[in-house]
Parts: structure tokens; sequence; C-alpha cells
């Protein structure tokens, strides 16, 4: 026999321990899911509310201010959202390749959010200017994203940056696709020139000193575009995983059927092989009585 009725059983027990585990994840991961999608749409209303403060504040005779003028190259950062754990599929591999792919890599500076993100960068030559760790929660997402904005800004104060995108898998229906949002610069202009339409006939007005404003308003609009990322990052981070969890728990089950029939025509030939020696017993004490 090929294998043994206990290897058998081995294999079937830790196939059914590994289909819980796998079970478990999946159902984590399409909990993870809408919660972290949810988290995102919730700022929608929030992010409109921003977008107007701008358009009212850029409608006015306000002066944009020029930007510091300097001799160095200007640079661009790359922040690229993926992953801490893996059994994920190809989450952290797809946006790794959608970023080299997108831009040349010269003079920019990567600030790379993951374990597995860091270790395929890496892998492909490159050194993360800075890494972080990906939030564990929707809650953590905040603290989060106010030290990934300080961090920003003290890259780009230091080595005069002048534009920052972020890159992050998007979830779609039982899917995800990388994306590429620019956060700076700001198209000022455009917002300037889109006069938002009110729902109401008030003019809309403010009191504040209007450089004071429009850099809270801005801060807010950065917050904003840092949350959603992450937080669209790491729903389709679980929409991956589920799909991955998906296939691997349609894989076990093949196996586990397949270790099953196994072990019934293993137990069967043992059995048949049993009573073929009781019965080769019995005729031989039979034929030992009749002579």
């Amino acid at each position: 026999m090929s294998s043994t009725l206990e290897t058998l059983q081995k294999q079937i027990a830790n196939g059914e321990d590994l289909s819980s585990i796998v079970r478990t994840m999946k159902a984590l991961a399409a909990t993870s899911v809408r919660q972290y999608e949810k988290a995102a749409e919730s700022l929608d209303d929030y992010y409109h509310t921003v977008e107007l403060g701008l358009s009212v504040v850029l409608s006015s005779e306000f002066e944009i201010p020029a930007g510091r003028k300097s001799n160095r190259l200007k640079r661009e950062i790359k922040v690229v959202f993926g992953s801490d754990h893996g059994l994920a599929g190809r989450f952290n591999e797809q946006i790794v390749n959608y970023t080299l792919v997108d831009a040349e890599q010269s003079g920019s500076l990567m600030l790379a959010i993951g374990e597995q993100v860091i270790n395929r960068l890496q892998a492909a030559g490159i050194t993360p200017t800075r890494e972080l760790h990906v939030p564990g929660s929707i809650s953590a997402i905040t603290p989060f994203v106010q030290s990934l904005l300080e961090e920003i800004e003290k890259l780009r104060l230091a080595e005069d940056v002048e534009k920052v995108v972020l890159y992050f898998n998007r979830p779609r229906t039982a899917s995800f696709s990388p994306v590429a949002e620019t956060m700076l610069p700001v198209d000022l202009d455009n917002l300037r020139e889109t006069r938002l339409k009110w729902q109401s006939r008030s003019l809309p007005t403010f009191t504040m000193p209007t450089d004071k404003l429009l850099s809270a308003l801005l801060r807010q609009y950065f917050i904003v575009s840092l949350f959603r990322a992450c937080a669209l990052s790491l729903a389709a981070e679980n929409t991956s995983r589920l799909a991955a969890m998906q296939a691997a728990e349609k894989n076990i089950n093949e196996r586990l059927d397949q270790l099953k029939v196994a072990y019934q025509h293993e137990r069967q030939a043992a059995i048949t092989e049993e009573l073929l020696d009781i019965i080769s017993g019995f005729r031989a004490v039979r034929a030992a009585q009749t002579i």
C-alpha cells in the first residue's frame, strides 16, 4: 500500500484544521471589507464640504502664494500602500509593479507602507526612504494618517519636493485595481474655476483671515485624501484575501475529498486483507483437522 491508514488519518486531520483556519480568515476578511469601504464612503460628504470651502476661499480675491524658488531639482514622493501580512494573493505584487512601471524612479522618494510592499521594493533594488506599518483597525487610521502627513511634510521641506502621489489598490466587484492619485500639488486654479453650485440662495462668506482658512482647509483636504487611500487599500487587501481564502478553501476541500477516498480504499483493502488472513487460517485449521 502506498500510504498507511495512520498517515492518511493525520493528513485528513491536518487538512480539516487548515480548512477551519481558512474559513475563519475568510469570515474576518468578508467582514473587514465592508467596514473599510464604509469608512471611506463616510468621508464623501466631509470631502465635499472641504471642497466647497476651498471653492469659496479661492473664488475670492485671494492670490495663490507662489512656491518657493530653488536651484535644486524638484523631487517627488511616492506613497505606496501595501499590507503587513501575506495570504492576500497578488495584492502587494500588483501595486508594486504598478508603482515601478508608472513613472521613472530617479529623483523619487519612496514612502512604503506595509512589510510585504517593503520586501518587494527591496527585492527590486529600491530602498524606501521611510518604512511604516499598516494600521490594524479603522480607529487606528486617523492617528496613522496624522503621523503620515507630518512625515510627508518633513520630507517635502527637507528635500524640496513639489509632487506627492499616492499609490494604492482600490476595491472593485470581487476584485481590485491599482490607482495613482496626485495629492500635491493641488490644482487650485481648477478649484477656483469650478464654482461648485450651492443648494441655497445665500451667498457663502467667511470671516477668518484668508491665508489661515486656506491652510486649514488644505490640511483637511490632505488628511481626507490619505484617509481614503488607506481605507480603500485596506478594503482591497481584504477583498484580495477573501478571494485567496475562497480559492484555498476550494483546494483544501478537493484535497480532503481525495484523501478520504484514498482512506476508504486503504481501509477496505486492510479489511479485505484481514478477512483473507482469517479465511486462510481457517482453511489451514480445517486441513490440519482432516489429516
